[in-house]
């Protein structure tokens, strides 16, 4: 599987890792790996502190739109 990323820039970088929000494919220079806050699946949207500190993989565009809701 290749980066979507990179393939939208004419690359051809192999992926490293899954968004857990979108599902889009990252290479390692585009993932993002921190912990972030837990989504209850509810909408409007609540973000929960997370408990367990688990570092997820997340796409800089999911990450953006994560950043702006904290």
């Amino acid at each position: 599987m290749k980066c979507y990323i990179c393939a939208e820039q004419g690359k051809h970088t192999d992926a490293v890792g899954v968004c857990i929000v979108c599902g889009m494919a990252v290479c390692r220079e585009h993932m993002i790996r921190e912990e972030t806050p837990v989504w209850d699946g509810t909408y409007p949207v609540r973000l929960k502190r997370d408990l367990e500190h688990v570092k997820r993989i997340i796409c800089p565009p999911c990450h953006a739109a994560l950043k702006e809701n904290i």
